[in-house]
């Protein structure tokens, strides 16, 4: 019985480690069990460059039918948890099939990996890069282990970034304009802009800007969304009157934004909105939402 049951323990230890892990810059990156650890963060296009290393514990050789290691860029819905859509997919083949008694390693190199979306994680969906190491057995599992790291898209300032104009009120009641000085903001930008009160004939307590983001997965039916408020800016507290104009000054780089996701593989999308909204004295809440982009940006 006891043969049996350490049939199933794994036989020796797999390390991976990336070329320049000490010096590369490290970022958060949370896991499926929720933990937070610092991973080791690329561009697109850059070579993926280290080692597997692999040792047998002691007394215990590893009989195998190949080892190889796996560039993978996976999209995970948390609907459908533990199945991966690969969109990125590299194999080496490190070693042929054969026996391992003693510590062994084997370098690898990715050259020039295109990996096209920046990584994600969200309410419902994830998108990560990870390495995998796979040991290839006959009569017991499998032995894999991975190692994720993050993944970065730097944009351009944008050639073209109009201003958002728009009016918003109720009839007879409350007649305002809004402005911000731009619809495309990288993500330590800040938000300027004004608000003019041309009609006031409500009682307003307070007013304030909300950035929110929104989620959406799948498609069709099966499309679901999620909204997350992710900051609240209290732009004026008390009656505004007639004529009156309050400015607008709130920056982005204290709230964990991310850049804008558009149809990513099909899967989902992250969408940014800036929304104002007005409380009148019964908390009776009005408010306006506009669409805006957020990229990231080279920093220098």
């Amino acid at each position: 019985m006891n043969y049996i049951v350490g049939a199933f323990k794994p036989s020796c230890n797999i390390t991976i480690t990336f070329a320049d892990g000490r010096t590369r810059k490290q970022v958060p990156f949370k896991k499926e069990n929720g933990k937070t650890v610092m991973v080791p963060l690329f561009q697109s296009q850059e070579n993926i460059v280290g080692e597997v290393s692999i040792e047998p514990f002691q007394w215990k050789k590893v009989e195998h039918n190949g080892v190889k290691i796996e560039l993978l860029g996976q999209i995970e819905m948390y609907s459908d948890r533990g199945n991966f859509y690969d969109f990125t997919s590299l194999v080496r083949e490190l070693e042929v099939p054969g026996d391992i008694y003693e510590r062994k390693s084997y370098p690898f190199e990715f050259s020039s990996v295109e990996m096209p979306y920046e990584s994600y994680s969200g309410v419902n969906v994830r998108l990560r890069y990870v390495l995998k190491v796979t040991i290839s057995r006959s009569y017991v599992g499998n032995m894999v282990e991975y190692q994720d790291f993050a993944v970065q898209k730097y944009t351009p300032v944008p050639s073209i970034n109009n201003t958002i104009k728009m009016e918003v009120g109720i009839e007879d009641c409350l007649h305002i304009e809004f402005e911000y000085s731009k619809s495309k903001y990288h993500l330590k930008d800040v938000i300027v802009g004004k608000i003019y009160f041309l009609l006031v004939r409500i009682k307003i307590k307070h007013m304030e800007l909300e950035i929110r983001r929104r989620e959406s997965t799948g498609s069709g039916p099966n499309t679901h969304v999620e909204t997350e408020t992710l900051a609240k800016f209290e732009l004026m507290d008390g009656v505004p009157v007639r004529g009156e104009s309050i400015p607008i000054r709130l920056f982005l780089s204290p709230y964990e934004l991310t850049p804008t996701y558009r149809n990513i593989n099909n899967k989902f999308n992250v969408k940014y909105f800036l929304n104002l909204v007005l409380v009148d004295e019964e908390d009776r809440r009005y408010f306006k939402q506009q669409e805006i982009t957020v990229y990231r940006l080279q920093e220098t």
